[in-house]
C-alpha cells in the first residue's frame, strides 16, 4: 500500500479506491507537540478498537463518521476525505490548558460545555482561534462553523452519557472532522484516549483516576494498564467480546 501520511499516531495508506483509505494505528507516544515521545506496547490495538466501536457508536445516533470497519488489530478502513485543519476541543470539567490560561482549578464543572477551535498547525503551536480569525484564515464558512459546533456538542453528549455508564468522566476531547468528495461534513481522525482526558468514577485518588494520555504527560506510568481499563470496560458495557 502506499503510504500517504504518517502522523504523531496513526498512518494512512491508499487502497485500489480513491474514495477509501487505511489508517494503522501506531503504539507511539508523544507530548507537548511531540517535544516527549515514547511508546506503549499494544496501544495501537487498543486505540484502534476503541475507536472503531465509538464510530459505531456514534453512527447509530445519526452522526456521520469517516468509518467503515476494523480490518485488522491495529487498521481501520476510512472514507477519504480532506481534513479541515482544526482541532475542536470539547470540555466538561476544567483542566489541562484551560487551567493554565484561566486559573480556573483543575476539576471545576463548567456550567456549559465548552466548544473551542485550535489551528491545527505544530509549528505555531496550535494556537487557540477566536470565531474571526478562523473565518478570516478561511479555515471554514460561517455554515460549517455552526455545523461543527453543533455536531460536537451531540458527540459530547452522547460520549458523556455513555463514558458515564462505564464509570468515567469524559472531562474533554479533541474532534477532528474532514470533507468526502461530495462535500459532506465527516468525523474523522479518531476518539481513544489519545484524545480524550478520561477520569475513573470508581477512585478518589486523583493520581489513580487517570486513564488517558495524561498517565504519559506527567509521569504516572501504567499507560497501557490504563488503555486497557478504558477498552474493557466499553467492551463490557456494549457486549462485546474483546479482540484475541
Amino acid at each position: 500500500m502506499e503510504k500517504l501520511y504518517e502522523g504523531k499516531a496513526k498512518i494512512i495508506y491508499a487502497t485500489d479506491d480513491s474514495e477509501i483509505l487505511t489508517t494503522q494505528f501506531k503504539d507511539d507516544l508523544t507530548a507537548f507537540n511531540s517535544l516527549k515521545k515514547g511508546m506503549a506496547q499494544g496501544k495501537g490495538a487498543i486505540n484502534c478498537h476503541i475507536s472503531s466501536v465509538l464510530f459505531k457508536l456514534l453512527e447509530s445516533k445519526d452522526i456521520a463518521t469517516h468509518f467503515i470497519d476494523q480490518i485488522a488489530d491495529c487498521e481501520m478502513r476510512v472514507r477519504a476525505v480532506k481534513i479541515i485543519p482544526l482541532e475542536v476541543v470539547i470540555r466538561n470539567i476544567a483542566a489541562g490548558s484551560l487551567c493554565r490560561q484561566t486559573g480556573l482549578i483543575e476539576g471545576k464543572i463548567l456550567p456549559f460545555p465548552l466548544v473551542e477551535f485550535y489551528l491545527k498547525n505544530d509549528e505555531l503551536g496550535d494556537p487557540l482561534l477566536t470565531r474571526d480569525r478562523l473565518l478570516i484564515l478561511e479555515l471554514a464558512s460561517p455554515k460549517q462553523l455552526e455545523q461543527l459546533q453543533s455536531i460536537a456538542l451531540k458527540i459530547n453528549k452522547c460520549l458523556t452519557e455513555f463514558f458515564a455508564s462505564c464509570q468515567i468522566t469524559l472531562v474533554d476531547f479533541k474532534l477532528e472532522f474532514g470533507l468526502d468528495s461530495q462535500g459532506n461534513l465527516l468525523l474523522a481522525d479518531e476518539i481513544s484516549p489519545d484524545t480524550c482526558r478520561l477520569w475513573d468514577q470508581q477512585t478518589k485518588n486523583l493520581r489513580d483516576r487517570v486513564l488517558d494520555k495524561d498517565r504519559f504527560r506527567h509521569d504516572l506510568g501504567e499507560v497501557e494498564t490504563a488503555y486497557q481499563q478504558v477498552q474493557q470496560r466499553i467492551l463490557e458495557k456494549l457486549g462485546i467480546r474483546q479482540r484475541p
